[in-house]
């Protein structure tokens, strides 16, 4: 769509709104004189109007801009209004309203706890943005949570995070830098001499500072497709070069159920770890194939009984709503199939279609967005029934429908370090290749930075840091 910014440059703010409203658009900047079907988003005196002409006919929308204590205040407060005059003149256009409003962005239960903390509802929070009062009241569940955790947390608390950036094979979903390990084994040696030199390096700079890590998280990829030897390893070297004394949490991605043996588990038992992931994202075959899984339902099946077998370890499977060929039944299936499993976490996402993923080229057999409205809707209320409660939240952009990322959990089970990461409430650590340290600072700022994306690029990079 062409996008015209009239007295601001607020560029993200209109970009947002655009592919909330319109995700099949992207943004244009024309040069010269408005014309044809166009936003034109001005600001001036206070106010923000939207002209948005769609076939001919034109739209308006407006949107005051509040009073600000600050001039960074004043930037957000008009970011919004020109989100929210874009919103009110697409919607008078005929535009169909989102369940998540004229509300953007990853992160809303970041903007519910300054609603909390201010003395505000989930029903202001609603009114305000125009949410659904399911959305809100999911999102004060969320946002309580988080704020339950940062009362936890101590000045030197960190969490960490390790990347393993290799599965057995891709899925068709996905956009992450994981690369299928048949085709890079060569490439996992050096990686894993390279992350020892970064976790060495990372731990004398968070002993230097006095910090204490609470949470560890593996990621990726599928940090399961290591070898038992590799795991074990690994885990060595993080007690090597961190006090892990004060640690409350230690995850490991199990992911796929293919990769978990029962060696592997005692590895991770013998170190510690106390949460595993076991990822069906499906229990259906058909949808199994469709996103390129080498592996069944009852592989999954199997794989949990290793788990429990093993015994001493909390488990989270994480479902995907709207996956190819998947359908509102078929996704119901799923769920009470997990709900008989009882994993103490069930974190439910829906489907965004990543640049990069093989969905975004081929996107035959996807749902469309009621379907899979359907689909999270079912899931969140079987999940409140059987005594699961949303500890976390986010969304992306490209979410089929427009809808959200759940985690749930049985009391007393959410994730420490989902909460800390998504709501960044104390600095992340973050080790291998895509790893992104967050830094937060005392008004709430947060710096970040970024490894290397690629395993090779990543080996290059750690060996100039004398590995």
């Amino acid at each position: 769509m062409d996008l015209y910014l009239i007295g601001h440059n607020y560029k993200y703010a209109a970009e947002q709104m655009l592919l909330t409203l319109f995700p099949q658009s992207r943004p244009v900047y024309p040069a010269g004189d408005p014309a044809g079907d166009r936003a034109e988003l001005a600001l001036a005196s206070g106010e923000a109007v939207c002209r948005l002409i769609r076939g001919g006919e034109t739209y308006e929308g407006r949107a005051e801009v509040g009073s600000a204590a600050s001039e960074r205040d004043r930037a957000r407060m008009e970011q919004q209004a020109v989100k929210l005059s874009f919103y009110r003149a697409a919607l008078a256009s005929g535009t169909a309203r989102p369940v998540w409003g004229s509300l953007t962005g990853v992160k809303p239960g970041k903007l519910m706890a300054r609603y909390l903390a201010e003395g505000r509802t989930a029903a202001d929070f609603a009114r305000d943005f125009d949410v659904d009062m399911g959305r809100a009241a999911l999102c004060e569940a969320t946002a309580r949570a988080a704020m339950d955790a940062k009362a936890s947390l101590g000045p030197g608390d960190i969490g960490l995070y390790v990347g393993i950036p290799f599965c057995p094979t891709r899925c068709a979903y996905c956009s992450f830098i994981s690369s299928a390990v048949g085709a890079n084994a060569k490439l996992v040696g050096p990686y894993l001499e390279a992350l020892s030199g970064e976790i060495r390096r990372t731990g004398e700079r968070v002993r230097a500072a006095g910090q204490r890590p609470v949470a560890l998280y593996f990621g990726g990829g599928t940090p399961t497709t290591l070898t038992a030897e590799q795991l074990d390893d690994l885990c060595t070297a993080l007690e090597e070069s961190f006090d892990l004394a004060a640690l409350r949490e230690y995850t490991v991605e199990a992911g796929r159920p293919d990769t978990i043996t029962a060696e592997k588990l005692a590895v991770l038992r013998a170190h510690g770890v106390g949460r595993v992931s076991v990822n069906p994202q499906t229990m259906s075959d058909e949808v199994l194939a469709a996103i390129g899984r080498a592996h069944t339902a009852r592989d999954v099946l199997d794989a949990l009984a290793l788990v429990r077998t093993a015994g001493g370890f909390q488990v989270n499977m994480d479902l995907i709503a709207g996956l190819p060929k998947d359908t509102p039944e078929g996704f119901a299936r799923t769920v009470e199939t997990v709900l008989g499993l009882a994993p103490e976490n069930v974190t439910v996402h829906t489907l965004a279609i990543k640049n990069g993923s093989y969905l975004s080229q081929n996107r035959a057999d996807l749902p469309d967005g009621e379907a899979v409205g359907r689909m999270v809707d079912y899931a969140g209320e079987r999940l409140a029934a059987a005594g699961y409660r949303p500890y976390y939240l986010y969304r992306q952009k490209y979410m089929s429908g427009g809808f959200e990322n759940v985690g749930w959990a049985k009391p007393g089970t959410g994730s420490l370090y989902n909460i800390v990461m998504m709501e960044e409430l104390c600095p992340v650590a973050a080790m291998g290749a895509g790893g992104s340290t967050k830094l937060t600072g005392p008004d709430g700022s947060v710096r970040r930075h970024i490894n290397p994306k690629y395993p090779k690029e990543y080996i290059e990079r750690m060996e100039g840091n004398g590995i």
